[in-house]
């Protein structure tokens, strides 16, 4: 096709005529050859081809030089065209001569260098695209070993956060009674065997009594070292909250029913200023301040019901243990503030006739913000705190001095002090409390 077009331009610019092989009129399909002659010469029988007319008429010189101009462009661009090809033919060339002389599994130069590419997912022939499913595959095999060294890394932290997080008091303490028991250990081995170069004839019920006492001693320090929280009753513990975070909290699995009285009383030691922190908080949806116990800053502490306020006259942040009770009704919103088995202040009108709300979440250590969440550090408790407990009606004076003064014994009827009740989250730990008459000491 291109040829043809040359020859006809090669024609119409020098006057060059048509002359058929096989005579003037050639069939369809015949092939012609084109033959130059003089300007001034007649054609002899070789028609000229048909020129297009418009009107017509001849053309005119111009249009004959644009139709050419037109046809000279056409041809440049399909010789563009035919340059392009020429370059991405030699460059698969090339490739394909890169891959024939790749080593095969064997050593030598062939074709399994690229077969082996092929294998483990490259490319080597352009961009092949690779085996949807193979990617996938390999990206669940990736995700699954990141899983899996996420969960063995979050296990070693909840094995060592508990002791790393308390405080150097707290730990003192512990490995004071550590030593105390190694103490009493070494005792009874010393006496186990002084008995044994003494009695050579003990009886075997000696032997076993004390090979008991000796077990349980073993199984003491044991416990201890483990930080276990099997305690020998199920309400002889204390949360221990040893920095001020907010992810760091108790949290209490049973929930409220619908009050119209209640007594709340805790054993709390803090060890943060100015301000204790929040205690405990109960939000229920729409009320985030329900219930709220808070110190914050250089304000007194502050009981919250339905967000009305009232100042309590109770001072505990020396660092002591403290045993505090808050009484509240409904009626009149008569509320009542207990340090120690003392009455220190009443009060009145606060959030009078309105019952406290069911089904909310009880958080010890932060005030909640929504329910169950939304964490304020600077309103968080820092210490210790134990004997949570709640009643559903105003306990009277003597009950709560008897609870105070370790002489009686009395879990709430709504919210009792057991092991199984309380989940510590953030590094929050559960320990052996002190024993009640340990607490009045501390006083």
């Amino acid at each position: 096709m291109l040829a043809l077009l040359a020859g006809l331009l090669f024609s119409l610019a020098s006057g060059a005529s048509w002359r058929g092989v096989r005579g003037q009129e050639s069939p369809p399909g015949s092939r012609f050859v084109c033959t130059s002659l003089p300007l001034d010469a007649a054609p002899s029988g070789c028609p000229l081809p048909p020129v297009p007319m418009q009107g017509g008429a001849l053309p005119s010189e111009e249009e004959l030089k644009a139709t050419v101009l037109q046809l000279r462009e056409t041809i440049l661009q399909q010789k563009e065209t035919i340059g392009n090809q020429r370059e991405t033919i030699r460059e698969l060339t090339s490739k394909l001569s890169r891959c024939e002389s790749s080593p095969g599994p064997d050593g030598k130069p062939g074709t399994g260098g690229w077969r082996k590419e092929l294998a483990k997912g490259k490319d080597t022939m352009g961009d092949l695209p690779r085996d949807p499913t193979q990617v996938i595959d390999q990206l669940s095999r990736t995700m699954q070993t990141l899983k899996d060294r996420l969960e063995n890394l979050e296990h070693q932290l909840r094995a060592n956060l508990s002791y790393a997080a308390l405080p150097n008091e707290l730990r003192e303490m512990l490995q004071r009674r550590l030593g105390d028991l190694e103490r009493q250990l070494l005792s009874k081995v010393a006496e186990l065997e002084d008995e044994k170069s003494l009695l050579h004839n003990e009886t075997s019920a000696h032997r076993h009594k004390t090979e008991t006492a000796l077990s349980a001693l073993l199984d003491r320090v044991s416990e201890l070292e483990k930080g276990s929280s099997a305690f020998k009753s199920p309400d002889e513990f204390k949360v221990g909250l040893p920095l001020r975070t907010n992810y760091l909290y108790g949290k209490i699995k049973k929930t409220l029913p619908e009050l119209y009285a209640f007594t709340v009383c805790l054993w709390l030691r803090s060890s943060a200023s100015p301000g204790i922190g929040t205690p405990f908080s109960y939000a229920v949806p729409g009320q985030a301040n329900e219930i709220v116990l808070i110190e914050w800053g250089n304000n007194p502490i502050e009981l919250l019901i339905n967000d009305r306020v009232a100042k309590l006259p109770l001072f505990v942040s020396d660092g002591k243990w403290h045993h505090i009770c808050i009484t509240w009704t409904t009626r009149d919103g008569m509320w009542e503030a207990f340090q120690d088995g003392e009455k220190l202040g009443t009060g009145e009108n606060l959030a009078p006739w309105h019952p406290i709300k069911p089904g909310g979440v009880l958080i010890l250590g932060q005030e909640q913000d929504t329910v169950g969440g939304r964490f304020d550090a600077t309103q968080a408790f820092v210490g210790e705190m134990s004997q949570f407990n709640i009643w559903d009606r105003v306990l009277k004076a003597e009950d709560i001095l008897n609870i105070a003064n370790c002489s009686t014994n009395m879990p709430g009827n709504i919210i009792p002090w057991v092991d199984n009740n309380v989940d510590v989250f953030g590094g929050a730990t559960k320990w052996p409390v002190e024993t009640c008459e340990e607490r009045l000491l501390d006083l």
